[in-house]
């Protein structure tokens, strides 16, 4: 196929991308500055320059596309006003304009990656697809997700050919996400102390999610949204699997709740990481996906030794 890519100058849309390349796939990435690119270059893909908020420069290109996997947004907790702003354009408004531009053009197939965090904290429960969130957002991202997520929702509802994919909590070789950076600081000896342990994540390894992304790009029925995880379980579980695959000490030093929630109310930054972490589980069955995609993702730790166990080698 000819697919059409937005974000693949990230981390999760960029393993699709070498997903894609891998299979012969001929693919053609939005960049803002194909300067900044030389890794999709190398892989054989197409630059073109502009952004998912004016995606004017993209219309000749989806009209020859025979697909669109959209993935470019922005995944940051504990956000500036300025930066929300930004992220609001990105996530939302850059949803929708890149959606519409799909549909004008004729693309017959459309992956909008969602994410797991739009249905918000479940409360320790595991839900599934067609949840509704019942709190309100937890963080700025998670707000602009939730939006957008009802965006590609309505969209399929009114016949658009869109497969709805949400990611869980994503990690893997080259994550510069806070989590990601939390993850390699401890597989370094760096990290001092720990802290949201109960966290409730699925986590999923990048290579899977990409896989689990183009699978549904292949087979996923139209209209239907698919959770793409690897294995529902805590932040502390991630940690304690990243020192059994390196072989680590974990920090003895546990930052108490309390202590976060007053950061939280004295330091602008710290409210949402706070109040996006304490307490709440991000939780939800990949079953489905399982099923009618034939995903197998690898289990946490097993992922955590591919990613920084000692045969873990870089990724291109």
């Amino acid at each position: 196929m000819r697919v059409f890519v937005t974000g693949a100058t990230g981390f999760v849309m960029g393993a699709v991308a070498r997903a894609l390349r891998a299979r012969g796939d001929a693919v053609t990435a939005l960049v803002r500055d194909p300067s900044r690119a030389a890794s999709l270059a190398a892989l054989g893909c197409e630059l073109v320059a502009g952004d998912v908020v004016h995606p004017t420069a993209a219309i000749p290109d989806l009209h020859r596309a025979d697909a669109l996997v959209h993935g470019a947004a922005i995944y940051e907790i504990g956000v500036t006003p300025e930066r929300g702003r930004v992220m609001e354009d990105t996530n939302v408004t850059g949803t929708r304009r890149m959606l519409d531009a799909a549909r004008a053009a004729g693309v017959a197939r459309i992956v909008y990656v969602s994410t797991i965090a739009a249905f918000g904290n479940t409360r320790g429960a595991v839900v599934a697809e067609g949840y509704r969130p019942t709190s309100p957002p937890t963080s700025a991202y998670e707000d602009t997700k939730r939006r957008a997520h009802d965006i590609a929702l309505d969209a399929a509802k009114s016949g658009a050919p869109i497969v709805i994919v949400q990611p869980g909590q994503v990690y893997g070789p080259n994550d510069h996400s806070a989590v990601g950076a939390n993850f390699r600081a401890l597989a370094e000896g760096r990290l001092r102390y720990r802290a949201f342990e109960d966290l409730g994540l699925n986590l999923v390894h990048v290579d899977d999610l990409a896989d689990g992304i183009v699978r549904a790009l292949d087979r996923g029925r139209a209209g239907e949204c698919y959770i793409l995880g690897g294995e529902i379980a805590t932040l502390g579980d991630a940690y304690r699997a990243v020192a059994m695959a390196t072989g680590r000490e974990l920090p003895r030093l546990t930052l108490p709740s309390a202590i976060a929630r007053v950061a939280g109310r004295l330091i602008p930054s710290m409210r949402e990481v706070v109040s996006s972490a304490d307490g709440v589980t991000f939780w939800a069955t990949d079953a489905k996906a399982r099923a009618e995609l034939g995903t197998t993702p690898r289990d946490l730790a097993t992922g955590m030794r591919d990613t920084f166990g000692p045969n873990a080698g870089p990724v291109p």
